[in-house]
């Protein structure tokens, strides 16, 4: 159904914002893989609230319980079942929406879907749900192995832009600074520029690159299972994304074929292009080449200034600011790009292994 993501690695996440606990459950995974509680809670931990002072300030240790399908750091084979528990709700900030929607926000859609919503937090429609998304990532990761490597970062907020070498960049390059940028002199700006949005009340939106390095070749499927579309699929479901990028993306457009075309060469004993602008698919199946997309996320549509609105009535309201909320979703968001790349590789790996690839 609609919480369910892949094929033969299937990953079904559950729980709303303000209620009890979020988690996942992961179907398909094989056994005997390493999976030490420690390499969940690292990416948990990456992505969790009020870890530094431009992110909200609400307070959750995301502390990951493994349920089931996991004995002594090793997989069974079986269902993992993974819970998060919510402990630092504050349910009353969003008294005001029960009747009034929020501008960009899913209240109305959700509204007009089930004709019923959990108003706190925003339920479903909350970024909480991709606790479920990163411990599953985890397991994905697992699964691709030490050969894989997948590295994100913050590309671009607002219009301040990084310039790195995105084939050279390392996760500690990413975690050096709070913005996640490793462009240290851009990440500055970025962090400038996001405090004081928050000052004034508003928020900022980006772009996140990120690269996926020793992918094999022949992963993905010829039509609609193509794996830039799959990977498109994956981050256009998660919340704030508005838009997807692989390889050349739009800039592919301004191109001729005879500059954009990649030239095949044997290097090393094995077939490789001499660029990338298809970002390591083509026809729908990776290359070999390095995998490499760009994603856009909107600005946190939560401000902290009255906005109008309309009440589920149609009358005309304005919403008083409340609550804890990002100025800029982007550094919480990279270990969730991370993880959903993860799941749509790892998802595809099982597949080719069971087609005898």
């Amino acid at each position: 159904m609609d919480n369910s993501f892949g094929h033969l690695l299937r990953v079904t996440t559950f729980g709303e914002s303000h209620g009890p606990a979020v988690g996942c459950v992961v179907d398909g995974c094989p056994p005997r893989l390493p999976l030490p509680i420690d390499a969940i809670q690292r990416e948990l931990d990456r992505r969790r609230p009020g870890q530094s002072r431009i992110v909200t300030q609400r307070k959750e240790a995301d502390t990951v319980e493994i349920l089931s399908g996991v004995l002594d750091g090793q997989t069974l084979g079986t269902p993992i079942a993974m819970l998060v528990r919510n402990t630092d709700q504050r349910s009353h900030d969003y008294a005001a929406v029960e009747t009034a929607y929020r501008p960009s926000h899913a209240d109305y859609t959700y509204d007009a879907k089930f004709g019923i919503r959990a108003i706190a937090g925003g339920g479903r429609a909350s970024a909480r749900e991709t606790i479920g998304r990163v411990a599953a990532g985890a397991v994905a990761r697992a699964i691709l192995g030490a050969a894989v490597e997948l590295v994100a970062w913050v590309d671009e907020v607002e219009d301040l832009v990084a310039t790195v070498d995105g084939g050279s960049v390392t996760v500690d390059d990413v975690e050096r600074n709070i913005v996640r940028c490793p462009d240290e002199a851009a990440a500055a700006a970025m962090l400038a520029r996001i405090e004081a949005a928050r000052k004034d009340g508003d928020s900022l939106g980006g772009t996140i690159r990120c690269v996926a390095r020793g992918v094999p070749a022949g992963l993905g499927a010829p039509v609609f299972d193509k794996l830039d579309a799959e990977l498109a699929k994956a981050m256009l479901s998660l919340p704030a994304v508005k838009g997807f990028e692989i390889g050349s993306g739009f800039a592919g457009a301004r191109m001729r074929g005879s500059t954009h075309n990649d030239a095949f060469v044997k290097e090393d004993g094995r077939i490789r292009t001499r660029t990338n602008h298809s970002g390591g698919v083509q026809g729908g199946i990776s290359n070999g080449e390095t995998i490499a997309i760009r994603v856009a996320f909107k600005p946190t549509a939560t401000i902290m200034r009255p906005q109008e609105t309309v009440d589920r009535d149609g009358n005309a309201v304005t919403l008083a600011p409340k609550g804890r909320h990002d100025p800029c979703v982007l550094p919480r968001a990279v270990p969730i790009v991370e993880a959903m790349v993860a799941l749509v590789l790892a998802d595809h790996l099982l597949r080719q292994r069971a087609i005898g690839g």
